[in-house]
């Protein structure tokens, strides 16, 4: 069976095409800057890469443009669009509805579009690309594969938050989560690395990267994560500020004569590891200036790393020990300085890792970096939402 995996942001559309009888990648690309000028590459495993700009006016013709190319004779992977057995689409959030992976009909597509207010930066490029498949592949099923549900089994004394109950009934605020698909995998991962079953272990996920979540998990079950009503909630990420007290957005407001959306964009676009450090929004950069001594730069590592410790020691205490903790995506997979620097200093909890090991694996394998001494296993998975998507797609097509 073969399954197309599709995440479209605002002017994006990114693909993967797996055959699930191996999860081999067939093909995978990007179209990008949809709506502006218009560009695609189309890779395929040991072959040609195709990559040409072309116009994008919408996702309509950037999917078109897409199965155009699976189907190619030149750069194509399959022989028909028929083969196709379904398509998986990546939605950040499922609101309050959706605790699984579930078939996307006109019913949720109406549902999704009701809660695009609090989801209007992931809503509305989702429900574009599931659109356009819908138009384009009209007999073929659409699955929804939600970042949100992965948290739906959290209890309500951890979602909702101290303010009067009504924003909660009536606005729907509360804490839903993100990056769930990737804590999903990863600790799957882990348990199958230590070669036992993940109801018997208690794992803390770290998805350290341009946005960044961690994410306790009791059982195979979620019960708490660091990213809460939005993306922004949580530790310090590349442009975003993670959790600071409320009371300085008014004071902000206030002092520089900004406005709600101004406020936002500063939260949301200027802070974080570039709005402390002055230098970028990669951690590599940031980190390369504080090895050089720049003292803004390690500021914002040490916060940073400060704060995944401290949710970490929190997590701790909520699942009452620790199995395994697990660092995954970007930063949590490459930077071998802050992995150091989160475990130093927590072998109360039996976490220690070798010096060695973390500082030599391989970029983008997996690997143990706990200690020989170590009661606490550390791992190091990279993720892999993309193929955890077919994966439910497939079950879902099986049912």
């Amino acid at each position: 069976m073969k399954i197309l995996v599709i995440n479209a942001g605002s002017s994006s559309l990114k693909y993967q095409l797996f055959d699930m009888n191996n999860g081999e990648v067939l093909a995978k690309g990007l179209c990008e800057r949809i709506g502006i000028d218009g560009a695609i590459t189309h890779k395929r495993p040991g072959k040609d890469t195709f990559e040409k700009e072309v116009a994008l006016p919408t996702h309509d013709e950037a999917l078109a443009l897409v199965l155009e190319l699976l189907v190619s004779k030149e750069y194509g992977v399959v022989s028909s669009i028929s083969e196709i057995s379904a398509v998986g689409h990546r939605i950040a959030h499922g609101g309050e509805k959706y605790s699984r992976s579930s078939l996307i009909d006109d019913e949720a597509i109406a549902y999704l579009e009701t809660i695009v207010p609090i989801n209007p930066l992931h809503g509305p490029p989702a429900i574009k690309g599931i659109k356009a498949c819908k138009r384009l592949m009209n007999n073929t099923p659409q699955v929804g594969v939600f970042d949100t549900s992965f948290y739906s089994d959290i209890e309500d004394f951890r979602t909702i938050y101290p303010l009067p109950y009504e924003l909660y009934t009536e606005n729907k605020i509360r804490r839903y989560g993100f990056h769930g698909t990737s804590h999903r995998y990863v600790s799957a991962k882990a348990a199958e690395m230590l070669g036992k079953d993940i109801k018997d272990l208690k794992i803390i996920t770290c998805h350290l990267g341009n946005g960044s979540s961690i994410t306790a998990v009791d059982k195979g079950v979620a019960i708490d994560t660091s990213m809460g009503f939005t993306p922004q909630e949580g530790i310090p990420m590349g442009t975003r500020s993670g959790s600071i007290d409320p009371s300085v957005i008014p004071y902000i407001m206030k002092a520089k004569n900004l406005s709600a959306n101004e406020v936002e964009d500063l939260i949301n676009r200027k802070s974080g590891l570039l709005g402390v450090s002055g230098i970028s929004s990669d951690s590599r950069y940031v980190e390369d200036a504080a090895k050089k001594g720049d003292y803004r730069a390690n500021l914002a590592v040490k916060m940073l790393a400060n704060s995944i410790k401290k949710y970490i020691g929190s997590y701790v205490a909520e699942l009452n020990g620790i199995d395994a903790l697990v660092f995954t995506a970007g930063i949590g997979e490459n930077s071998a300085m802050l992995r150091s620097m989160v475990c130093e200093d927590l072998d109360f909890f039996g976490i220690a890792i070798d010096s060695e090991k973390n500082a030599t694996m391989p970029r983008g394998s997996q690997a143990d970096i706990s200690s020989d001494s170590a009661r606490v296993k550390t791992l190091v998975i990279p993720t892999n939402e993309e193929y955890m998507i077919a994966l439910d797609t497939l079950n879902f097509c099986k049912e």
